[in-house]
């Protein structure tokens, strides 16, 4: 018999109070990675009707933001800053008397040891397949060319890489898996159905990368999904997800430099 989680010991609402979490989870989500979701969609109808192809086309997730250096710097921080307010709102809609919005996602430092072991566990096992996924989309056609992190660098660059992708941690894992599932299992969905249906939500707003991202990212949200529902824990999912995106950003000139045909 499987232990019992935090999550699995959510108990699903009355049908009375659901109504109002289906508002709540639509305001969340229009808000920060919903928004993100319908944006990509239509970037993606708009790459596949263009007339040139997918593979010659391009996609920044770190682009410099003004020619004038402190501008760029106060642009790409306040960017990355207030995305963060999102996943605040939802540690604040999940805490309850008895427990904090933390504790209840097991986004703490409870168990620092374990964590850490599983983050890296899981970058093992879907970032470096990841990579290769990515580099196998851009062979077959069906990815864009992902501008990762801009070539030229400031002594700040690495930095805002780093909370770049501290940010893309934060703000998927714990509102796509730690708020999601709760409310979700609150409505009384089941486990699998919420794993594949948030694992669609999170390859949906990476569809202006391409079709291979798409999956990439959904089979990520599976595995990150299933392993949440085990260990009831949001934080080795966090680990993973900022190691994943800090290789891939301050990694970038790097590949550029080796594999010039596949990443530039």
């Amino acid at each position: 018999m499987s232990r019992e989680t935090p999550w699995s010991a959510e108990i699903p609402l009355e049908r009375a109070q659901r109504p109002r979490l289906w508002w709540e989870i639509a305001i969340v989500l229009g808000l920060s990675l919903g928004a993100s979701a319908v944006y990509s969609i239509v970037e993606i109808v708009a790459r596949a009707t263009d007339t040139t192809p997918l593979a010659d086309q391009t996609a920044q997730v770190n682009p410099s933001q003004s020619t004038r250096e402190w501008l760029d710097f106060t642009y790409q921080f306040l960017g990355n800053l207030f995305p963060l307010f999102a996943v605040a709102l939802v540690i604040f809609l999940l805490w309850q008397r008895e427990r904090s919005g933390f504790r209840r996602i097991g986004f703490d430092l409870t168990r620092p040891l374990p964590d850490l072991g599983g983050g890296m566990l899981l970058f093992l096992a879907i970032g470096i397949p990841g990579i290769l996924f990515y580099a196998l989309g851009r062979v077959v056609g069906v990815t864009v060319q992902v501008q990762a992190s801009p070539l030229d660098t400031h002594w700040w660059t690495v930095p805002i890489l780093v909370f770049a992708a501290l940010r893309a941690g934060l703000q998927e894992e714990v509102i796509i898996v730690g708020y999601l599932f709760t409310r979700l299992r609150q409505l009384g969905w089941g486990k699998w159905t919420i794993i594949v249906s948030a694992a669609l939500l999170r390859g949906s707003y990476h569809l202006y990368q391409g079709f291979g991202p798409f999956v990439g990212n959904a089979i990520m949200g599976v595995v990150f999904g299933w392993c949440y529902t085990r260990w009831g824990r949001v934080m080795p999912l966090v680990v993973a997800h900022v190691v994943i995106d800090i290789v891939s950003f301050v990694g970038y000139p790097l590949a550029v430099a080796l594999w010039p045909h596949i990443f530039a």
